[in-house]
């Protein structure tokens, strides 16, 4: 697998003090920004259209909406948007958050009939006082703001779900399916960012179920001062360590993104059984570093930076 590499050549591991604006300026020159990191392989397309939002004029909040509605709107994608398999009875529900440089955050969860929840998420920030808003509540409120419903449950993810009927269990198993949860950050040419992170949930789940996608400081978390970090995998996991707030807390303290993930993802594995359950994070500090960690082999993660999107494998605590 490959290793991931400070991506600045600016890096003071033995500093804690935040970066000046003089020190940000000489990152800039470099090219270090702008920057797009997102999860899984699904992060290319994402990834794709969140640099081409800013290369149009968009805002780094735009350009993080933009990336992952693509992957929202895929039906061949069984874990985002349309197309997610259900939960037990057969009915999709869809959680997202967003988040912008200046802290602010909207959220939806247990979202049905709708198809891009980071949408009515962008407007829940944007036009209510509240940051989370769920169920049918969501529901009223994104039609009420002009979306219309759709009907998400396609024959294939039907389908897989009558399957899983018959003996209706479930064991997760660690990157089955190569890709989970989209989590997306980005950073502009400013060195502002946003964020954006969207999912169907796992698969089956109980009626109800809600997972880290939607919570702030849990599945996605933004510091335009700090960095940005965003997760995927069990959201259980994330949410009982807090998962993204903490990667963003430890580079505040003067870790690397690469440390502050490694961090991050040891928490979990010192608390709790991760035998067969999979949790990743991602994150980029303002002077455009870049980490990324989970906890068994199999994570990867894209990123566009100088004109280049590749996929990058992350490290992981468990070996092969």
């Amino acid at each position: 697998m490959l290793a991931v590499a400070p991506l600045s050549a600016c890096v003071n591991e033995e500093n804690n003090s935040k970066p000046s604006e003089t020190e940000n300026a000489g990152v800039l020159a470099k090219g270090s920004f702008p920057l797009v990191l997102s999860t899984w392989n699904h992060g290319i397309p994402a990834n794709n259209a969140a640099w081409n939002s800013m290369k149009s004029g968009g805002s780094v909040l735009d350009a993080v909406e933009a990336g992952v509605k693509v992957i929202e709107a895929d039906p061949e994608n069984t874990s985002v948007g349309i197309g997610g398999f259900p939960d037990r009875d057969g009915i999709v529900t869809l959680d997202a958050c967003i988040m912008d440089k200046k802290g602010s955050a909207g959220s939806v969860c247990f979202l049905q009939n709708i198809m891009h929840p980071i949408s009515v998420a962008r407007k829940v920030m944007e036009n209510t006082p509240h940051v989370m808003l769920s169920g049918a509540g969501a529901l009223k409120f994104a039609k009420e703001m002009g979306f219309e419903e759709v009907d998400l449950l396609t024959e294939n993810a039907k389908k897989a779900w009558e399957e899983w009927l018959q003996t209706s269990q479930y064991k997760p198993t660690a990157n089955i399916e190569n890709h989970d949860t989209i989590g997306l950050i980005a950073m502009d040419a400013q060195g502002d960012m946003a964020g954006a992170c969207t999912t169907s949930g796992m698969a089956f789940k109980l009626h109800g179920r809600v997972g880290d996608s939607p919570i702030i400081g849990a599945g996605l978390y933004v510091d335009n001062e700090i960095g940005a970090a965003t997760a995927t995998g069990v959201g259980e996991l994330v949410i009982k360590t807090c998962g993204s707030f903490l990667v963003v807390e430890l580079m505040r303290q003067g870790l690397h993104p690469q440390k502050a993930c490694e961090e991050a993802v040891n928490r979990i594995a010192a608390k709790m059984n991760t035998n067969d359950l999979q949790v990743g994070y991602i994150a980029f500090s303002k002077k455009g570093e870049t980490g990324a960690y989970s906890i068994h082999p199999g994570f990867n993660y894209a990123l566009y930076q100088n004109d280049e999107n590749k996929m990058i494998d992350a490290q992981s605590l468990r070996k092969p």
